[in-house]
């Protein structure tokens, strides 16, 4: 992301896909996002990670905490958050706690219209889900590789017009440091997020295990989840580990790469 300082904000007064509104404080307030120009198809020449961090103090944050745990309990296969926070305290919420990955009988997972700029890896572990909404989440621009393992999940919402490399603007992916820069980040449980796109890294996308200090590989790749190709961002323990990445999906880049100024496929969108 470049902009600086104080987030402008937007009302969006389109309501939740359940047809409810989106809590009885009124219309929903987002932070403004200039990272894409979402309406044309001339796409910035560079992008970065938005570099926010989650304030665990604040009140929205605490009460999400309080619903991951009451929906694990409950055994709910349906969760949709947001709807039960103000819109103040939606905005609050840029990402998810990790206690997500404890919502293993969650078969539909409703984000829409969030303030969301990333999705935690432990989104993993929610083996039951079958069907996403993180529709109108427009800063969210990428996800968790960690995504595909989700192996339940046929039926997902995205606004495609958000995500990087996406095949209607090719949006241009946040360059990423080469691996033979992260020996300078020995401590992979506090990063920069605008440099890393996370504050912490806890394991290996692919093989699950550990990442040594210095030892992080981060690429990206393109695949197809569910219903939508998703841009995927890769947290490798080794260059074994990314070999062993499929192949991009038809129709976008083939190969794990680093982002930047690479040649994507011409659009054919009109």
């Amino acid at each position: 992301m470049t902009d600086e300082g104080e987030p402008r904000l937007l009302v969006n007064r389109r309501g939740d896909t359940s047809g409810q509104a989106l809590g009885a404080g009124g219309p929903r307030k987002v932070d403004a996002c200039s990272c894409l120009d979402q309406a044309r198809p001339r796409p910035r020449a560079r992008v970065g990670f938005h570099a926010e961090r989650q304030d665990t103090s604040a009140p929205g944050w605490r009460r999400l905490l309080d619903m991951v745990d009451e929906a694990a309990a409950d055994g709910r296969q349906e969760f949709r958050p947001l709807i039960e926070l103000s819109p103040q305290e939606r905005r609050q919420i840029i990402t998810l706690p990790p206690s997500i990955a404890k919502l293993t009988a969650v078969r539909h997972l409703v984000l829409y219209g969030s303030n969301l700029v990333r999705i935690p890896p432990e989104i993993g572990a929610m083996s039951g889900l079958e069907e996403f909404t993180p529709y109108t989440s427009y800063r969210l621009h990428w996800f968790p590789y960690e995504i595909t393992r989700c192996r339940k999940l046929t039926r997902s919402t995205v606004s495609a017009r958000a995500l990087f490399g996406n095949y209607k603007l090719r949006a241009p992916f946040p360059r990423l440091v080469p691996s033979a820069g992260s020996a300078v980040e020995g401590d992979l449980g506090n990063l920069e997020p605008r440099r890393r796109g996370a504050t912490a890294i806890h394991g290996c996308s692919v093989c699950d295990g550990p990442i040594a200090p210095g030892g992080l590989h981060q690429v990206w790749i393109s695949r197809r989840v569910a219903t939508d190709v998703l841009p995927l961002l890769v947290n490798a323990c080794s260059p074994k580990c990314v070999a062993e990445l499929p192949a991009g999906a038809p129709d976008h880049i083939p190969a794990p790469h680093l982002g930047g100024r690479v040649d994507q496929p011409a659009s054919d969108w009109d």
